[in-house]
This record gives structure tokens, C-alpha cells and sequence, in this order.
């Protein structure tokens, strides 16, 4: 698909030049077992059933009273779904599986170490456990239904516990990832007005013991720089009885939560039944220089949200081992690897570590040892994975019938080796869009009903109605070649329901753009304004392009970064590409590409070359990059997303800004040794920006 040169001055219509790749279909045996195999379920899902649709999701969930308006629109955009409804995420996530699975495992955890063993925890240990630290929190910590409470905890069992057990007494419960610095932790404790932190002493990542405790401390004192002042903090160990952090103790501020816990061995805590709206959790998502945003949401809407998704799209039976290689720190998490799957009755996999720990051989022995049948990682891991052990899959007795992709949109070419190689090419892929504000998925193929398609997302996923704007609002036609702003035109019961303390802030970023009639209480005045570019294909599938304020404006071509990377990893050599812009005189911002190679190849000019000419070929000499960069690695976070606006900074001769939260610092210097020092041997001075440059670049990629 391509087009011609877009219109100067709409925001929205990024140039579009991504080739429409064909279709796959789903095997038999898959659609024979498939939870969605009637195609009527999208009559069932049409707009002229909405809202009643969403029934059949919150009808998978147990309720303490029925609901008796399925949505209120009476306040918008803070939609309320299934009014007059209670129920508790506690019990629909664990006591209502104790009669039928009681011994059955809820959630499987492996341990980085390989020697370690992977342990099994049934629905009737996780029932203990969460009733006992419920009771711990409620009687210790003073804890009550409302309260907000920071976790700051890592891959490890006590986290989907410590979440189950706020969720039990209705505390709305806040984790942080755990790669986040103390720093960041702490902004987000005075956010949300916790009196409570529970952590963790250290953790396995990389094959050492890193320690997380000092990280606490930190926290503390960043909430109180703030104004507000942390009473509690519990301290989960690694290894029961031995303290795992050169951080001390503080005397009555810090507790061991397993010698805590033996004052409450065998409690039980009863449900609160909470009203549907009653809010579940924060997630936060970053800002560059604003105030983070604390997504609320809601226990009913959100519950039946990601049991549905995980029943119609994950294909989740109760029969089935799952694992999402995310982090719980990540929406992701929350949705599909804690909530949606053991509201199903299922059994979850966490895995503690780096996935490529010992070797990139590592998820697949994982998966062959427990069985795993439903596979879901991010294009990050996909790439990396590929980059350091391509033939690894093949090696393994894995089999999945299921395999999602989340995240950010995934290249063809990685696709493709997903499903061949990971998939054995029997797996169905689905590759699903959606962001922390969504609750569960938005774009996604049915995979049973729906043909994949290599780089799309697919349509809008049930009762889920997107459309393509322009600037002026004005809706882009499917199969014109043309991009805008994906936005949802109607409210689901995954949005999240405000922004913690800022209303305005959420109702200023997410729908004043659209919004035809502030005095409405039609949801139709009130479309979603998701800050994705898209384009729709004829089929209606969507692609998407990336955030819509990380495209490079080129001489007045958008040019989207996704286009760039994805016609970049075309050349046999390149693993992984990073697209940036940097400021040039004459065109005012032009491309520079970083790319990363696979293993057995040596950085060479002829590399460099075939990248330049792949972006060409495929997007137009416009897009031709002023520089290919070829770096040992790329700066990252902990969850394997590439860090775009350091590397940024180091092409524009900027500061890199905090990379704490980098999973490998080390390797900034480096680049920024090699990149700058060839850019001056070239005759490229830095310049001063103006603020508004140096914003622009300081913010670019800030949305991964």
C-alpha cells in the first residue's frame, strides 16, 4: 500500500508506505477447541447490541448482586459499567475455583536459578496465602477498603498474593515495576497517598541477587520530599529467613513480612463486596516532565473485561498452561497474567528472570518442562530472542496452539519467524493492540474467525468500535492509504475510569480532541483519543504506526518510526533498529537510524549501506537516514523496550537524561563515545536548541 505525499499541516496523516502482506489461517484442531469458534459472536458484539454485549462478559464473573444499569452515561467521559453490581476480584480470581480445582495449580513460578525447581501453587495455597497477608494488612498495617497501597515488588509469587489480598479487602492496590528506581517509586507513593509500602529485600536477574531494599529507602524519602510520609514498610524475603539486602532494617518502619505473618497463620478474611465501580487498582504510566498519570480502574468493568478478552482472544481454558513472559509490573500483566487467567480458572506462569538467563534457550526449556500450551510475550523479547538464538526453538518438544504478541506493533519479518519458528508454524498468532488505559485488549484477530495478517493488529476486538480521524475529525476512509488518530467511539469496561486526582488531565488528553458536545450525555460525542496513528486497510484491519508525537517530520513528510525500524530488521544482518530524528538545517528534522546485528556478523559500511537502501526501497528516498549507526546493543529497559530518547539525545548532542531504569547502562557511553566522536570527525558541531527542540527531542519515544 502506498501514497503520494500527504497534506502539510495535519497532524494526524502520517505517510503511509507499508506493503499489505497475506493472510494466514488458523489450523482445524485449533478452531475445533476454540472458545469463539461461532462466527455469530460478532452479531452478538455489533453496535446495535451495545451496551447490553458486554453481559456476556461480566456474566463469566460470580456477583454478589446483579447489576441494574449496564451502563451509566450520566457523567461523561467517567463512564460507570454495571451500576448497582457488587462483587470482589479476590473471590472470582480464587475462592469460587476451590470446589471444582482446588488442588489444581493457579499459578506456576520459576525461579531464575535453573536449579532451582519450579514451584506450584494451587488455588488452595494461593486461598491461604492470600487470606493470610489480607489479614496481615488489615490488622497490622491498618489497612481498610479505599486505602491505597505501593507495591514495589518483582517477579516472584508474592506479588499476584499481595495484589489478591488488597483486592479481597477493596485496598486499591499500586505496583511499580520493579526495575524502577527508589525514585521513581516514591513519586508515585505521594501520588497516590500510600501509607504503605510492601517490597522486597532481592531478587534473581541476570544470574545475580540484586538488591532491591536500598530501593525502599529511596522511596521513602523521595514520598516525603513530597509530603507524604510512609508508616509501613513490609519486607517480603527471597529466601524466608535470610535477608538478602546491605540495606539495614529501620526500627519500627520496616518489617519482615514472614515473621509478620506468623501472627496470622490459618486467618481467613471475608470478601468485601465492593459496588462494580469501586476502584481495583493504580498502574501508572510515565510522563517526560508532567506528573505521572495514575490510570484508575474499576473492579467490575475491568473484571469482566479481562476475563472475556483472556476467554475469546488468549483462548484460555481451564486445562490449559498459560504464560505471559511480561512483567506484573505492566498492565499486561495485571490483565493477562494475573486477573484474566485465574479469573478463568486457569493455570498462570511467572517466570522470575531475564529471558535470555541462562541462554535464549531459556523460555523454551520453560515451556517444554510445565507444558505450556498458550505462549504471549512482546515483540521486544520476539526480537531479541531471534537476534541471540534463531535455530534455539527447533532444539525443544514445545507446542503451543496459541500465541500472542503485546505491546508495540511487530515487523513482518519478526512475525514471520514467530510463527515458523517459535509457533512451528501450527500455533495461531495473535497480535493484539491496546495501552495501560485500556484495561485489555482494543485490536486483535479472533483467532479462530479471523485470518492473521502479518503487522496488523486486525479489527477492533469485540464491542470495541475504532475509527481512523483526521485533524478536523473527520474519519479516514478504510482502504484509502491514508493515516490518522485511532480513536474508540464508544466506552468499554476495561477504560480505565479517571486519572488519580487530576479529572480535568484525563478528560483534557484523552477526549477533549474529539468530543462534538461537551454538554452531551450520548457516549457518541465522546470518542477515545488513544495518541496511536493508524491505517485501515480495505479488510478493515488496522495497523498501527506508533504514537503520534513519535513520528519524524521530514521536509513535511511524517514519517512513522514503526515503517523505519520494520524496513530497516529487512536486511539479513539486522536484528533490532531505532529510528530518531535530529535536527538538520535544510529539512528541518531528518532520520538516523541505530541498528544492532546478529550474531556472527561485523559491523561494516556495506551493512550500513543495505539499511539505507531497504529504507528507500521500501519507504522512498526521502526517508533516506542521515546516518546508519551499528552499536553493540541498544540502551533498554528492564522489560526489553528500547530506551528511543536517549539515543535521541546522544545524535542531537543532548543530555540523556536519567538511565537508572536502563537494563544496561554501560552502554550508553559507548555509544555516545562512538556516535559523537564520528559526528564531529564529519564536520557536525552541536547547536544550541531552542526549549522547543530540546523538548521535542528530550520526549521523543517517551511513550514506551
Amino acid at each position: 500500500m502506498t501514497t503520494g505525499q500527504q497534506p502539510q499541516g495535519s497532524e494526524a496523516q502520517i505517510a503511509v508506505h507499508w506493503r499489505e502482506e497475506g493472510y494466514f489461517y488458523p489450523p482445524a484442531k485449533f478452531i475445533g477447541q476454540a472458545n469463539a469458534a461461532d462466527p455469530a459472536i460478532r452479531d452478538r458484539f455489533a453496535e446495535d447490541k451495545f451496551p447490553e454485549c458486554f453481559k456476556e462478559y461480566a456474566d463469566l464473573l460470580s456477583w454478589d448482586s446483579y447489576w441494574h444499569t449496564t451502563l451509566d452515561t450520566s457523567n461523561p467521559p467517567f463512564w460507570k459499567w454495571f451500576v448497582g453490581g457488587r462483587l470482589n476480584a479476590s473471590f472470582n480470581c480464587v475462592d469460587r475455583h476451590l470446589a471444582r480445582a482446588g488442588n489444581k495449580a493457579a499459578l506456576i513460578w520459576v525461579p531464575e536459578p535453573e536449579t532451582d525447581d519450579p514451584q506450584a501453587i494451587t488455588y488452595r495455597e494461593l486461598y491461604r496465602r492470600v487470606n493470610e497477608f489480607a489479614a496481615l494488612l488489615r490488622d497490622f498495617a491498618q489497612l481498610k477498603t479505599g486505602d491505597r497501597v505501593t507495591f514495589h515488588l518483582p517477579m516472584v509469587p508474592e506479588l499476584p498474593v499481595s495484589m489478591l489480598a488488597c483486592a479481597r479487602l477493596g485496598v486499591v492496590h499500586s505496583e511499580v515495576f520493579g526495575g524502577f528506581s527508589g525514585g521513581a517509586c516514591g513519586d508515585r507513593i505521594a501520588d497516590s497517598g500510600s501509607r504503605v509500602l510492601v517490597t522486597m529485600d532481592g531478587y534473581f536477574r541476570g544470574g545475580e541477587l540484586v538488591d532491591h531494599k536500598a530501593k525502599a529507602d529511596e522511596a521513602v524519602a523521595t514520598a516525603r520530599e513530597l509530603g507524604a510520609e510512609v508508616d509501613k514498610v513490609l519486607v517480603w524475603r527471597r529466601h524466608p529467613g535470610r535477608y538478602a539486602s546491605k540495606s539495614p532494617m529501620v526500627e519500627g518502619r520496616d518489617f519482615f513480612v514472614d515473621e509478620v505473618l506468623a501472627d496470622f497463620r490459618g486467618s481467613l478474611v471475608e470478601p468485601v463486596s465492593l459496588p462494580a465501580e469501586a476502584p481495583l487498582f493504580l498502574m501508572y504510566t510515565s510522563g517526560t516532565t508532567a506528573r505521572p498519570k495514575g490510570c484508575q480502574h474499576s473492579t467490575g468493568g475491568y473484571l469482566a473485561y479481562v476475563a472475556g478478552t483472556s476467554k475469546y482472544y488468549q483462548d484460555i481454558h481451564p486445562e490449559d498452561t498459560y504464560w505471559c513472559m511480561a512483567d506484573i509490573g505492566w498492565i499486561t500483566g495485571h490483565s493477562y497474567i494475573v486477573y484474566g487467567p485465574l479469573a478463568l480458572g486457569t493455570t498462570s506462569v511467572l517466570y522470575e528472570g531475564a529471558p535470555n538467563y541462562p541462554d535464549a534457550g531459556r523460555p523454551w526449556r520453560i515451556a517444554e518442562r510445565l507444558g505450556v500450551t498458550i505462549f504471549h510475550t512482546a515483540p521486544t523479547a520476539i526480537r531479541m530472542l531471534r537476534k541471540l538464538g534463531p535455530a534455539e526453538p527447533a532444539k525443544y518438544d514445545i507446542h503451543f496452539k496459541h500465541m500472542t504478541t503485546v505491546g508495540e506493533p511487530i515487523e513482518p519479518d519478526v512475525w514471520r519467524w514467530y510463527h515458523e519458528s517459535v509457533g512451528k508454524g501450527d500455533a495461531v498468532v495473535v497480535d493484539t493492540w491496546w495501552q495501560t488505559e485500556n484495561g485489555g485488549f482494543l485490536g486483535a484477530t479472533l483467532p479462530a474467525l479471523e485470518p492473521m495478517k502479518p503487522g496488523s493488529c486486525g479489527p477492533g476486538v469485540l464491542g470495541i468500535y475504532p475509527v481512523i480521524n483526521d485533524e478536523n475529525g473527520d474519519v479516514v476512509a478504510a482502504g484509502s492509504g491514508k493515516a490518522g488518530n485511532i480513536c474508540i467511539r464508544n466506552p468499554w469496561p476495561g477504560i480505565f475510569q479517571t486519572i488519580w486526582g487530576q479529572p480535568e488531565r484525563f478528560v483534557q488528553i484523552y477526549y477533549e480532541k474529539y468530543c462534538r458536545n461537551p454538554d452531551s450525555t450520548d457516549w457518541r460525542d465522546w470518542p477515545y483519543f488513544a495518541g496511536d496513528g493508524a491505517v485501515q486497510a480495505a479488510d478493515g484491519y488496522f495497523r498501527i504506526l506508533g504514537r503520534v508525537d513519535d513520528v519524524i517530520n521530514v521536509a513535511g513528510h511524517r514519517l512513522g518510526t514503526k515503517e523505519l525500524e520494520s524496513a530497516s530488521i529487512t536486511v539479513e544482518e539486522i536484528a533490532e533498529a531505532a529510528a530518531v530524528p535530529v535536527l538538520d538545517e535544510l529539512r528541518g528534522r531528518a532520520v538516523e537510524m541505530y541498528v544492532a546485528l546478529k550474531p556472527g556478523f561485523t559491523p561494516s559500511t556495506d551493512i550500513e549501506q543495505k539499511v539505507a537502501k531497504a529504507i528507500e526501497t521500501h519507504i522512498g528516498k526521502i526517508a533516506r537516514p542521515m546516518h546508519v549507526w551499528i552499536v553493540a546493543d541498544m540502551p533498554k529497559t528492564r522489560s526489553g523496550k528500547i530506551m528511543r530518547r536517549v539515543i535521541a539525545a546522544i545524535s542531537n548532542f543532548q543530555q540523556v537524561g536519567d538511565t537508572t531504569t536502563l537494563s544496561n547502562p554501560e552502554i550508553v557511553d559507548d555509544i555516545r563515545h562512538h556516535v559523537q566522536a564520528e559526528k564531529v570527525a564529519r564536520g557536525e558541531t552541536p547547536r544550541e536548541l531552542t526549549p522547543q527542540e530540546a523538548e521535542e527531542i528530550k520526549s521523543f519515544g517517551h511513550a514506551e
